[in-house]
This record gives structure tokens, sequence and C-alpha cells, in this order.
């Protein structure tokens, strides 16, 4: 074995160990002793627990504000007239409704209560409720969707995050192996998958996936005929990418927008047709005349504005512009605060505008940037094969090794300008025989760090694994290992790494 993969290998089985520890515990913060204690209380994973609140709020409670869709808390406990998981969640605890919506620790118990309770019904046992990967179903279940693909949208979501990792608020959940068991989700259509032979509708923008939004909660028309468009509204969903399509797709909600935006990596889900009238603006007028873009998170928290939503939203908002001839200009581009009457703040004080305006007008691409296919700046051994079979494939081929107890890495490498923190995506086809937890080694200034990424969903598109503080030089800068317990094929075929 040689020095590098000796070190690869020391780092692996480091990790491998810590994955199976709850989160740090290098000091006792008040949000890691509540996780701690309801995950005590209820017999439910830890880590898996945080997952879920991190996934619908970025473990902000909003100081007991309800979302748009009426969640509460960290763990967006929900009171809405189809959805009443925060009434379960008093039921359970013993807990009056006021102490759930408020108090974090209370609201943490009460989600703990509610996904045992959900477990309890699927039928796990002791023994089962130990495995992080047996939870999934109910995970789909805790997020209250309205369609068994966007159940699996949220719980993929979910089960990500435990395999890239987090930190906020003084909690720390380390990647892990895991490999999700999605039982009867396994069939459901992969929101996150580019389908280029997909026989579903599609979008008026060739980047985004369609998911139609309830047609009790628009207007069918025939714009621009029927109204001339030379809007675009910003909005910010106070809610999760998954649990606003949901809501969406709920008739009671009344509301919708054309486009909704994720946090992590920009990706965009389409639910009305630029021709209809979204109800998004809150003034009939102005939803005649504008497309709605509403961006995942909430106004408070700045966490969720990342680049990568930044510029997905721009590349739309400028192609909204071209088609429809829209100037690109702070009057013709607005945030939904700025509609006449508005009673919304959103996108509010953290949104950055400078940065997104120069995004839609072209002055923001500055940024260095460099993809790496599995040619050229790319090394594998001979165990790796080459396969072309997949249609979500970056470029020509992929290449594909099974797992084993040995890292033999594949290295893809890059020439970086300098010292700072970058943007790592990874690109790969996915397929239901491909690995369960594909180990990404990142070769990070204080040394590799691994996350672990679910290749059987989401492939044909660039997915976020995070940000990274990269040394400069010419190197080896990812790599995609063997050594996994994860079960399928492990596939390297691209990478993508950016400046911020």
């Amino acid at each position: 074995m040689t020095r590098l993969a000796a070190l690869v290998a020391s780092a692996l089985s480091a990790l491998l160990i810590l994955a199976g520890q709850p989160a740090a515990a290098d000091r006792t913060t008040p949000l890691r002793a509540a996780f701690a204690k309801a995950a005590a209380a209820h017999d439910v994973p830890r880590d898996l627990l945080a997952a879920i609140a991190y996934a619908e709020t970025h473990l902000d409670g909003h100081d007991g504000q309800p979302s748009a869709s009426g969640g509460y808390g960290v763990m967006h406990l929900v009171s809405n007239p189809t959805t009443h998981t925060l009434e379960k969640a008093a039921e359970l605890t013993g807990l009056p409704v006021e102490k759930l919506r408020a108090d974090t620790e209370a609201n943490i118990l009460g989600g703990a209560a509610v996904l045992r309770s959900i477990a309890d019904e699927l039928g796990l046992d002791e023994a089962a409720r130990k495995e992080e990967g047996r939870w999934y179903e109910a995970v789909a279940r805790y997020g209250n969707a309205s369609t068994p693909e966007l159940a699996r949208l949220y719980a993929d979501a979910v089960y990500e995050l435990l395999g890239l990792g987090f930190k906020a608020k003084g909690l720390r959940v380390a990647p892990r192996e895991v490999t999700a068991e999605r039982g009867p989700y396994a069939g459901a259509r992969d929101l996150n998958a580019k389908e280029p032979n997909a026989i579903a509708a599609a979008p008026d923008y060739p980047s985004a996936s369609w998911v139609p939004a309830s047609s009790s909660n628009y207007t069918v028309s025939s714009r621009p005929s029927s109204y001339a468009i030379d809007r675009v509204v910003i909005h910010v969903t106070q809610g999760s990418y998954a649990g606003s399509i949901s809501w969406f797709q709920n008739p009671s909600a009344q509301v919708s927008a054309h486009y909704v935006i994720r946090s992590s990596d920009g990706a965009i889900t389409q639910m009305v047709r630029e021709k209809d009238v979204a109800w998004h603006a809150g003034n009939w007028s102005y939803n005649t005349r504008s497309v709605g873009i509403e961006h995942e998170g909430f106004v408070s928290d700045a966490s969720w504005f990342t680049d990568a939503m930044y510029r997905a939203s721009a590349a739309l908002t400028r192609n909204i512009c071209d088609r429809y001839g829209i100037p690109k200009d702070r009057a013709h581009i607005i945030g939904h605060n700025q509609v006449p009457g508005a009673t919304h703040t959103d996108p509010g004080p953290h949104w950055n505008w400078n940065t997104y305006m120069s995004y839609v007008t072209g002055g923001g691409g500055g940024s260095w940037s460099t993809t790496v296919d599995n040619s050229g700046a790319f090394t594998a051994s001979g165990n790796w094969g080459t396969s072309s079979y997949s249609a979500q494939r970056h470029g020509a081929d992929y290449r594909f090794a099974g797992p084993v107890a040995a890292s033999d890495p594949a290295w893809f490498r890059a020439n970086l300008p300098s010292t700072g923190s970058y943007r790592v995506e990874v690109w790969y086809p996915s397929d239901p025989g491909y690995n369960s937890a594909a180990p990404y080694i990142v070769a990070a200034a204080g040394g590799n760090q691994t996350v672990y990424v679910d290749q059987r969903s989401g492939g044909g598109g660039w997915r976020n694994i995070g940000t990274f503080t990269l040394n400069a030089g010419d190197r080896d800068v990812v790599g995609v290992s063997r050594w996994t317990t994860g079960t399928g094929y492990v596939i390297a075929d691209a990478v993508r790494i950016t400046r911020l």
C-alpha cells in the first residue's frame, strides 16, 4: 500500500469509528443536550433527529413564528387545515401546544415523539430502531408530503445530510455511511435526478424539474397574450424546499409560485406554467404581470442564501428576462416586499441584491471554476471499469468499481490558483445498482475529509458536497474511494471545483 493510500485508509478508518458515535461531544450546548434528551426519551437516533431539524429549519426555531405551511420550531411541527403534527406531539408528550411552539427543548421532544410514533406504526422493533437506514420510511412520512415522490425528495435530503455531515449552532453531525432502506419509496420518481428520456411534461426552463402545483392554487391563463409579463418577483419560502413544493400541491394553500429553488445546490422545480397566473404576490395586478420565484429558507437566517442558490436563480431570472424582453434592473426584478400593498418582508435584509443582480446581468461570473471529467487529469487503477450505460453520464463515459475493504481511489486532479475556500460538486449517473454510500475524499488544507453520497439517486446533475479550504497548486483534489460498506458499484464521473 502506498503512503497516500495508507493515509487515506487511516482517515477513513477514523471516520468510520466517528460515524458510529452520536453528534460530537466536545462540549455540551443547550441544543446538543436537547437532542440527546429527546433521542433517549423516545429511542430515536440522535443524529437522524438532528438531520431532520437541519433539513427543516437549519436548527432555528424562529421565535415561535410559523413557517408558510404552519410549521413551528426547529422540528417544524405543523398545524394547518390538513396536517396536525403539532397537536399530535402535544397528545404524545402531554405538553401544551403553546410550549411546543415556542420552547426549543419541548419542540425537539415533540418531534422525537412524533417520529417514534410513526416508527411504531411501521413496526420498527428495538433492533431496527438502532439502524439509521431503517428509519427512512418513517422520515418520509414525517415530512407530510403530498405524494410519494415528494416524500422521497424529503427523506433523501435528510439522509444526504447524514452522508455529508453538517455543523451548526454548536451541533456537529459527522459524515457517515448509511444505506437508506427506501422500501415502498424506492419506486417513486427521483425528483433530484435529471431524466433525459422522461415522459413527464417538460418545464419552461430546461434546467428545472416539473412538479405541478394544485390547480386550486393558480389561475389558468394564456400569458403573454392575455397579460404582458414585465416583472420577476423574488420570494423566500419560509420553509424547506420539499415542504414548500408539497404545500403548493395542497389545495388548501391558496398560494403558489412558478419556481422553487433549493438552498444547498440551486436545484430548481417549476410548479406553475409561465403562461398561467401563480398566486404569489398578494396583488392581482402584479400576479398577472410577473413570474414568481421562491427560494428555500427563512428571511431571518442568512445561512440559507448560498452562492449556488444565487447563481441558479440568477440564471433562471436572466433566461426569463431574455425571453420576455424584461429589463434586467431593480425596477423590474423586485422583492415581494416591493409589491404594492405587500405585507411580506421577503427576501429580507440578508438577501444580497448586489451579488444577485451582478449574476443576473453577467457581471458576477469572475469566480474561478474548473470541471474535471474521468479523462485527462484523472487517475484510477485497472480495477476501475469504463461504462457509457447511463444517459445521465457527464461526457462520453464514466468509471465504476465494486466496493472493497481498501481505498483504491480514483482521483480528479486540478491546478488551484490560490489557497482559499472552494465549493466542490460531483456528477454521477444514478441507478438502483450503484453505491448507497460512495466515499468522496477531498484533499483539504487541514487533511483529507470524506463525505458519503448515495449514488442510487440524484444523478445527472451537479451535487454540492460541501465547501472546503483547499491549498493552491496542481494536485489530486477529489478522490472516489472504494472502501465502503455501502452496496452497489462505486461511480467516478466528474467533479467541479469553484472558488468562492
